[in-house]
């Protein structure tokens, strides 16, 4: 295990290896579909294109990542089943994986996931296991499971099969639409940041890569202007799957590659969440909007460019929303 660690730690990804984790992974997942707004368009003065991983198998880009991963385990690591710790989007996504490729699943779920990904990561035939609302009890609990039961360990961000995976959003995106001056993309534990990063450096030189984090979870922008890894301690706000803090692995491929990050106030993501459903009629959650927040942010120094913003996913609970109308018909 601390041999892999190292190893981890010491190989820096490339866009072959992205390339790579395409071909594995093309046959089972949705290659999401690219859309454009005259609305933002207008706004920015910009030419903008959204790759819409909100159409990805599970809404989220994070099956990606899952399927690269359990699809590279030996049959004995297949044999004991693997394990996670998620808020709700890597929990469904490794969650479907598992039971397509015929592995056994167990994830660790913080108590305040929100209801949809806990019943869509129950539905995909994965154990719940629930913890403390903290990074630390994540850890801890899956820790203790795979001490217990041998299960494999499947991080959420910081492994290079997960960035590589992830990456492949962002692989489509510019092979699709071509050169990018910009791309926008939300940053939590930095999985999909890293492998975005990658593919976009590695496809269009240069261009800028800019991550989009929450104001009220600014470990990213802490640890990315400190040049060290600050935990994330207590975030409160609404994108719950940014709730997380850099890894390692994700740290360093973000030191080389990332031009910048920037920093969102929670009215912002709101805003830019109905943008979404307004305008585009796209169900986008909150942390899948963070990187139009951001562009929007930025926007007003920028003309004339061409720009890519990743919206990461769209499982949100309408519970509520439909309550609403329910009340109206009885």
């Amino acid at each position: 295990m601390l041999f892999w660690r190292f190893y981890q730690s010491n190989l820096m990804m490339e866009l072959s290896d992205i390339r790579e984790a395409y071909d594995r992974i093309k046959e089972n997942i949705v290659k999401t579909p690219v859309m454009t707004s005259t609305t933002i368009d207008g706004m920015t003065g910009c030419e903008v294109y959204f790759k819409c991983e909100n159409f990805q198998r599970v809404g989220a880009f994070k099956f990606r990542g899952s399927f690269n991963t359990v699809s590279q385990l030996t049959k004995d690591e297949r044999k004991r089943g693997v394990i996670a710790h998620s808020s709700g989007n890597h929990a469904q996504a490794l969650a479907l994986a598992a039971r397509i490729l015929g592995v056994h699943a167990t994830i660790v779920m913080p108590q305040n996931s929100p209801a949809v990904k806990v019943a869509a990561t129950k539905g995909y035939g994965a154990e719940v296991v629930f913890c403390e609302n903290t990074t630390e009890s994540r850890a801890s609990v899956a820790n203790e499971l795979v001490e217990t039961h041998g299960f494999t360990l499947v991080h959420p961000y910081n492994d290079h099969r997960i960035i590589a995976g992830a990456g492949t959003a962002a692989l489509e995106f510019i092979e699709e639409v071509g050169q990018l001056d910009y791309i926008f993309c939300p940053v939590g534990g930095g999985g999909l940041l890293s492998g975005t990063s990658i593919a976009s450096k590695g496809l269009c030189p240069n261009s800028k890569v800019i991550a989009v984090e929450p104001q009220n979870a600014d470990d990213a922008y802490r640890s990315f202007k400190a040049n060290k890894i600050f935990p994330s301690v207590n975030p409160n706000t609404i994108a719950d799957g940014l709730r997380t803090q850099l890894g390692e692995l994700t740290f360093e491929v973000i030191k080389k590659h990332v031009d910048d990050i920037i920093l969102v106030t929670e009215q912002e993501i709101l805003d830019s969440m109905r943008l979404f459903w307004e305008r585009m009629k796209l169900v986008v959650e909150p942390s899948g909007a963070v990187a139009l927040a951001g562009l929007l942010k930025m926007s007003e120094g920028f003309s004339d460019y061409k720009i890519g913003v990743i919206i990461s996913g769209g499982n949100i609970d309408l519970s509520e929303f439909f309550e609403i109308y329910s009340k109206l018909i009885t």
